[in-house]
């Protein structure tokens, strides 16, 4: 706009100015897009380099140097992976690694099924069962009867899932963190989901009016109005929840840090120092040069600490998975309170970046009667038995070879 005010042309704007703010972006959707297309083995070795390996890569290097015992152990962590995500997918309808559906497929094909036995809280024993086709609604059934909608099953079988991704957390920008609040409160705050519909639904329409040439200002007001109940309720919701949230993790952190480190959650909003109306007339001008709106709730965030400084910046890789470990342990306790039975548990290579004293401790808390059915997996045996069995008999260990669980007892 600042181009075209001092008489540059269109063509000699979009070329001087406009493409090259868009090349990073036209050349990582290049990117992804041929990887993308780049199928099994071949996307592996393309991605192969000097500092990284892929799981498949590493597989087919230790088969190729006749390192059986290796390969076997590669595919042990892909097929307990795999087992995890059934496990959520049966019980949140979608992949707790994978964020699009297309990814879910077996290469080569357009459809995918899913069905598990489940012992409910009243002792009965019940199938879920879900059907994915591509370019088809996905059809979600219990005992042979099919759900109406799909939100009628969220919360019929909860679960929490720790794992190696959950890095993302803290890592990541805001975004990530709003998605693990607005997931977490829609699931327990039938209300709070309205609003966030509401708002966001409302969001897109005032978005899609400030791309146009001239905006009409009487309705960017209509919409702030509109937006303006929702946005309060919801920034409500998450101060409360960041204050309920704290003392939780708190304890679960202590518990398995022992005591070394204290650690904060702060909720951050525009709102909390004007209403949302009042926030939107400051910035109309941002919203009109951005062409899209540059505040409200959702750019909120929530601020990590521990010991009054950024876990992001200054806590260590132990340090920030033991935060988001007490994190989902909390999630945990309110789930269960919430949906009045104790969720399923999903430790997903649950050594990684934490030392057996941490690890020692948290599966001493989750052994107690407060939790229900745990899954972890590993790939090392010997360490998991060590841990396990000193804390509990009641435990199971499969082996998983090639897709297929086997129950083993001994050693392998």
């Amino acid at each position: 706009e600042a181009s075209l005010s001092l008489g540059a042309g269109k063509l000699k704007t979009f070329l001087t100015i406009t493409t090259p703010m868009m090349g990073n972006g036209i050349m990582s959707g290049a990117v992804l897009s041929w990887v993308a297309i780049v199928t099994e083995l071949s996307s592996a070795i393309i991605l192969y380099n000097n500092r990284n390996i892929t799981l498949t890569m590493s597989t087919y290097v230790a088969i190729s140097r006749g390192n059986d015992g290796l390969a076997c152990a590669f595919a042990a962590i892909l097929t307990a992976l795999t087992a995890i995500s059934l496990i959520i997918y049966l019980s949140v309808t979608k992949s707790g690694i994978q964020a699009a559906e297309k990814f879910n497929f077996r290469h080569g094909c357009n459809s995918f099924a899913i069905s598990g036995l489940y012992t409910m809280e009243d002792g009965t024993e019940s199938r879920f069962s879900i059907q994915v086709t591509e370019g088809a609604d996905k059809k979600i059934k219990r005992d042979d009867k099919p759900y109406t909608r799909i939100a009628d099953h969220i919360g019929v079988l909860p679960v929490v899932m720790v794992s190696p991704a959950d890095t993302e957390l803290v890592s990541e920008s805001g975004e990530e963190r709003r998605r693990f609040v607005n997931s977490f409160l829609s699931q327990t705050d039938r209300q709070y989901l309205s609003d966030m519909q509401q708002y966001n639904r409302l969001l897109a329409q005032r978005n899609r009016l400030l791309k146009e040439d001239q905006p009409d200002p009487a309705l960017l007001e209509a919409f702030d109005a509109g937006m303006a109940p929702p946005a309060g309720r919801i920034a409500a919701a998450r101060e409360q929840f960041a204050g309920n949230l704290l003392p939780v993790v708190a304890s679960y952190y202590e518990a398995i840090s022992g005591g070394k480190e204290k650690v904060g959650i702060q909720y951050k909003s525009d709102l909390q120092s004007k209403d949302f109306e009042a926030l939107m007339r400051s910035h109309r001008e941002r919203d009109l040069i951005a062409r899209h709106t540059v505040s409200g709730i959702h750019r909120d965030d929530f601020l990590f600490t521990m010991d009054g400084f950024p876990i992001r910046r200054c806590g260590s890789q132990g340090q920030q998975k033991s935060f988001l470990v007490a994190l989902k342990f909390a999630q945990y306790d309110i789930m269960k309170k919430a949906c009045g039975q104790p969720p399923s548990l999903l430790l997903d290579d649950l050594f990684d970046k934490l030392d057996m004293d941490r690890v020692g401790n948290m599966l001493q808390m989750v052994a107690g009667n407060d939790f229900g059915q745990i899954f972890l997996s590993d790939t090392d045996k010997a360490r998991t038995e060590a841990l396990v069995d000193r804390i509990t008999s009641d435990r199971a260990y499969f082996k998983a070879s090639s897709g297929t669980f086997t129950k083993i007892d001994g050693e392998l």
